[in-house]
């Protein structure tokens, strides 16, 4: 007698955050991320890898991979009111990004990276605790200023950074309009 195979309903929030953890455990383990390189390195995408990595997790939890995958593409509008489950989940696709990046940059390429990102990070860390000494609503013009960065910029990591030099530029803008005759 076959096993029934869930396919319909989506899947629960415990069923999710199952699969965020075993996918974490086993992305972890040597063997497995050797088992991606590998892969990349005979012609094959990261991702493919990653993503079967996914289904046999599905197979275990008795879910038909195929409809597992499909309710990953969900998560963002059925669960958007659940901030617990769906930080997991960005954390979740971040630890596939960053397997694939592993297998596909090598060892060197990808410690660089790291430290790219790293750096990114501290930077942006700096930027937001220079920010906090602004009152809320020069806050929100930086903000407002950097998202139109961003925007402008293709979302590319450089972009998210503005230094103290700018921020107090758009306060000085924000304070004293150019004059503009009627």
């Amino acid at each position: 007698m076959a096993l029934e195979m869930q396919s319909t309903e989506m899947l629960t929030r415990e069923q999710l955050f199952h699969l965020f953890e075993r996918f974490t455990l086993f992305t972890s383990q040597p063997d497995v991320m050797k088992r991606i390189a590998d892969a990349v390195l005979d012609n094959q995408e990261a991702v493919a890898v990653t993503t079967t990595i996914q289904e046999e997790i599905f197979l275990e939890m008795g879910v038909d991979p195929r409809f597992g995958i499909s309710c990953l593409g969900k998560i963002s509008t059925v669960y958007e009111n659940d901030q617990d489950l769906v930080i997991q989940f960005y954390k979740f696709l971040a630890k596939e990004e960053m397997a694939c990046d592993e297998a596909e940059l090598g060892e060197e390429e990808f410690a660089e990276k790291m430290r790219h990102q790293q750096n990114l990070q501290e930077e942006q860390l700096e930027m937001l605790q220079h920010m906090r000494k602004y009152n809320l609503d020069d806050q929100y013009a930086i903000l407002e200023k950097l998202h139109q960065q961003m925007e402008n910029g293709n979302y590319e990591s450089e972009t998210s950074i503005l230094s103290a030099e700018h921020m107090e530029e758009i306060i000085q803008r924000k304070v004293s309009p150019l004059f503009m005759p009627s």
